[in-house]
């Protein structure tokens, strides 16, 4: 079996296509892997690349992409919905076949030393990778974004710790550099399905309700008192929030599915469906941000499958497409968008 690894880094830029293609046409040519995805977003101002092939081939592209996000993007200058640490805000190598998840989280520890060393630039190790339990999500190392990587780096009042408050690599001192690309964050995880659904109201209200429902966090409640506590969310393993879609005037409760098992693809749907439905709002279908397993398609097309009668792959992909309504933004390329359709080329 050939080994194969994923890819996915999410550059702070998603405006600029010039300067997109820049960045990401570092990462092309590499023999032995391939830049199946590129998908830019102006609200978010981010945009999500997946690239996937041979381990040291994936590594090599990563590692291009890297110093061209570097030197071409100042977060000094950047806004976004998105939270965000830095120009390369997350990129996660994932194995696919023949590859553990040891062996992808060397690949990524390599990976930060090397671009701390050459670039001057903090980096952080998550996931797998990550060198302390408490360093392993990506929410608690981003936590007050780049704008709090000042105070963190200059022994100023943060929320962090001393365990998450500073990078594993790099300078961890604040300077016109790091002023430029801010913290970069290099883990290896399971397959992770960046999910967005799409809700019809202006202002995110109803959204951001929803996402501290779904989420597997939940709400965070306070008395009178000042005592806290944390009620769960309904989803598990799954990260969420509402934002506003300028651009389309909608909302979106934007969800990080952790499980494809532990929460399918039309369980989330159904899920900010039936809460909006409450709130009085509709849905306006939903997109997928990245490349998408083959399982989660097929698991919500035999759910929206209808009749029942066409259960090949194409047809329970169709009925998954309709069902979720992922051709509410854009046409859904199904034959780019499927991770395993993509490598193979069909």
């Amino acid at each position: 079996m050939a080994a194969i690894i994923e890819c996915v880094p999410n550059i702070s830029e998603g405006r600029d296509l010039e300067k997109i293609e820049t960045i990401v046409s570092s990462a092309r040519n590499i023999s032995g892997c391939s830049v199946l995805g590129v998908e830019p977003d102006a609200d978010y101002n981010r945009t999500v690349i997946t690239i996937a092939g041979s381990p040291e081939s994936v590594q090599q592209a990563a590692y291009n992409l890297i110093k061209s996000a570097i030197e071409n993007i100042d977060m000094s200058v950047q806004k976004g919905e998105h939270p965000r640490l830095g120009a390369v805000d997350v990129c996660p190598f994932i194995p696919l076949e023949g590859v553990s998840m040891e062996e992808c989280s060397q690949y990524a520890r390599v990976l930060a030393a090397k671009i701390a060393k050459e670039c001057s630039v903090p980096t952080f190790l998550y996931g797998y990778a990550a060198t302390h339990e408490d360093r392993t999500l990506l929410s608690k190392l981003r936590k007050e974004e780049y704008e709090g990587l000042v105070m963190r780096f200059t022994d100023g009042e943060t929320s962090h710790t001393e365990i998450t408050r500073y990078p594993d690599y790099g300078p961890r001192i604040w300077n016109d550099n790091v002023k430029k690309t801010g913290g970069i964050t290099i883990g290896a995880r399971d397959i992770l399905v960046a999910y967005n659904v799409n809700v019809d109201e202006k202002d995110g209200v109803v959204s951001k309700k929803i996402g501290s429902l779904v989420r597997s966090s939940g709400r965070l409640v306070k008395g009178k008192d000042g005592k806290r506590m944390r009620i769960p969310g309904i989803l598990d393993k799954v990260q969420g929030m509402g934002v506003t879609l300028e651009s389309h005037e909608i909302s979106q409760v934007s969800m990080n599915l952790l499980d494809i098992d532990s929460c399918p693809l039309h369980i989330a749907f159904e899920a900010c469906k039936t809460l909006a439905n409450d709130h009085g709002v509709g849905l306006i279908g939903s997109e997928l941000v990245g490349l998408v397993p083959l399982k989660a398609m097929l698991d919500a097309g035999r759910w929206y499958n209808a009749d029942n009668t066409k259960t090949d792959e194409v047809s329970l992909v169709k009925s998954a497409v309709v069902g979720l309504g992922l051709e509410s933004l854009e046409v859904f390329d199904s034959k780019r968008r499927i991770i395993e359709w993509a490598i193979r080329g069909e």
